[in-house]
């Protein structure tokens, strides 16, 4: 063969050759394109069959149960709190299956009109029957839950919305659904994702766009959005995110419900996806989303148990402390309703000021308190870590895949090599230093040295936050999330929207949010005159991103210490409180 080719190539001119070469390597890479793109294609096929085939179970399931059982009161059981429901099933005054079937039906309906379920957990049925011979029943006995699609579960896929992840099932189930399992809870479906998760919005192109449940033009946020929008739009009672730069937090605020992301290692991450494992300069970590604090701070007690703490060394052997939880000691909170980086919409300042006047009404001691060097913090210390290899590790992930529309701005910006996106940097400082900062903080720490400069500049500024904070003697700290949604398509264009939201990843401290207000005409017609801190582009592009939102839930953030989630729920407990309150008067 090669003596072949040889006979034939010597005769030819050198410049025939080289063609005759360059055309061999064009076509070799076209082919190469081509069935990598084509295999691509059939994976999206593939699994698109296998969620249809997921959603026909789920409606077979329901029918043959309400065949069987006649009607049963969905209304009822649709209306109770997670704290409610556990006690009914615990005590036996309701029937688990009929439970499970109630939330599979509504899990459809809310599916089909906003595209959060992509698997159903089949084997929740026999899961529940094995779990009636059990002699004990947990705290979560007979609760549906849903999870957001990176938690491991034996016998299916976690995919990060990235097709370099189909196709291959989990051996076993990660730590944190082991745990639930044993506390009685049934997972029962798992939830859309955005494309890598390393964005708000709520899309990829192997399910597409998941929606809000209050408006459909908005985003339900990210990277946890099928989470959010499936327990706001009442489709189930307790679902679990996952959170790294706003995760959980962003999908919460958004929909108008709660959640909560602990200090990192206070849960495990034994069996979570992540498209950059291994990096640690912010801090990835599962948590809670449901309609009520209550049902978070149930969730925290009910896995911080000893079979836990045995399953994963790295977790601090710390039970929920439901004392600091109830506790009804004043609190000393620190406040901001801006942290001069990004300004927060006109109804997330009023949530903020609102809120602190109730709470002093309530005989708390409210102080203001400024995050220091904050623009350093996001750019230096977050982002630089987060793509401390310049984005290279992420985008291998992409190869090969469709990018999703909303994704391509972040790609192309991870894409681009460190020195070109220093050269740029360098250009747009004189016009633009955010967004300038903000490019060249992708360039990422260049080398091993760099890597442990970098981790002692999060030390050091962790201690520094911590001083301020000693130094105002506070418990907990009440601040601005982000609110309200994003319409479909923005996230992707303001990657600097997770200022509120990835400090205390950084800092390690627990974060939740709630919803206290929503929208009004007046705070709409103050959008129209934003002009934010630079008046730059992403000051410009916020006005676009919030626009119609009258009616939307706003947020509020609370946050404790390190290891402090119970204070930093006793916060959100007494946020929810007051709200409550003042608005039943």
């Amino acid at each position: 063969m090669l003596n072949s080719l040889r006979f034939l190539l010597s005769g030819m001119p050198v410049t025939h050759v080289l063609v005759a070469v360059l055309c061999a390597a064009v076509v070799g890479f076209l082919l190469v394109r081509w069935t990598d793109r084509r295999r691509c294609d059939q994976k999206i096929a593939r699994a698109v069959m296998e969620r249809e085939r997921s959603l026909q179970l789920m409606e077979k399931a329901v029918l043959q149960y309400m065949e069987q059982h006649g009607d049963v009161d969905a209304s009822g059981i649709l209306s109770l709190t997670l704290c409610e429901l556990a006690s009914q099933l615990k005590s036996g005054s309701l029937s688990p299956e009929a439970v499970l079937h109630v939330y599979i039906e509504k899990a459809l309906e809310v599916t089909r009109e906003v595209n959060c379920v992509t698997d159903f957990l089949a084997e929740c049925e026999a899961q529940l029957q094995e779990l009636k011979k059990q002699p004990e029943k947990g705290l979560l006995y007979g609760v549906p839950i849903s999870l957001k699609d990176n938690l491991g579960y034996k016998g299916h896929n976690k995919h990060c919305g990235l097709v370099h992840f189909l196709g291959t099932l989990d051996a076993e189930d990660s730590a944190l659904v082991h745990v639930l399992k044993k506390q009685g809870a049934i997972p029962f479906v798992k939830t859309n994702v955005p494309q890598s998760l390393i964005n708000f919005d709520c899309s990829n192109s192997i399910y597409g766009q998941t929606l809000n449940p209050h408006n459909h033009k908005k985003t339900c946020g990210g990277s946890s959005g099928g989470e959010g929008a499936l327990v706001a739009g009442g489709g189930a009672i307790l679902g679990i995110g996952t959170d790294v730069v706003g995760s959980i937090r962003m999908p919460c605020s958004f929909c108008g419900i709660c959640g909560l992301k602990p200090s990192g290692n206070r849960l495990s991450e034994k069996g979570l996806l992540s498209p950059v494992s291994g990096m640690k300069s912010v801090v990835n970590m599962p948590g809670p989303m449901a309609r009520d604090v209550d049902s978070l701070a149930l969730f925290m007690k009910a896995v911080l148990c000893d079979e836990f703490f045995q399953m994963d060394h790295t977790i601090p052997p710390i039970p929920f402390r439901d004392e600091i939880y109830k506790s009804t000691k004043r609190l000393t909170i620190g406040f901001y309703d801006t942290d001069g980086y990004f300004l927060p919409h006109p109804s997330a300042r009023r949530a903020i000021q609102e809120t602190k006047t109730l709470l002093e009404e309530a005989g708390h001691k409210l102080v203001p308190f400024t995050p220091p060097r904050i623009e350093y913090a996001l750019n230096e210390l977050c982002i630089r870590g987060f793509f401390a290899d310049g984005g290279k590790t992420l985008v291998e992930k992409f190869k090969p895949d469709v990018v999703d529309p909303h994704l391509k701005q972040q790609l192309l910006l991870w894409r681009i090599p460190g020195i070109l996106k220093k050269i740029g940097a360098f250009f747009l400082r004189p016009m633009y230093p955010r967004i300038a900062n903000h490019l060249e903080a992708h360039s990422g720490v260049g080398s091993v040295k760099g890597l442990w400069k970098h981790y002692t500049a999060i030390q050091e500024y962790r201690n520094e936050f911590v001083g301020e904070w000693r130094k105002l003697g506070l418990d907990a700290l009440l601040c601005p999330s982000l609110s309200p949604a994003f319409n479909i398509g923005s996230p992707g264009k303001l990657f600097a929207g997770f200022s509120f939201t990835m400090l205390f990843n950084v800092l390690n401290f627990p974060a939740g949010v709630l919803p206290v207000t929503t929208v009004s005409a007046e705070d709409e017609e103050e959008l129209k005159h934003y002009k934010g801190y630079y008046n730059d582009l992403w000051d410009k592009e916020i006005i676009q991103a919030m626009e119609g939102g009258v009616g939307l839930p706003v947020a509020v953030q609370c946050v404790a210490l390190q290891w402090q989630e119970e204070q930093c729920l006793r916060l959100m407990k007494e946020v929810e409180s007051v709200t409550r309150e003042n608005a039943n008067k």
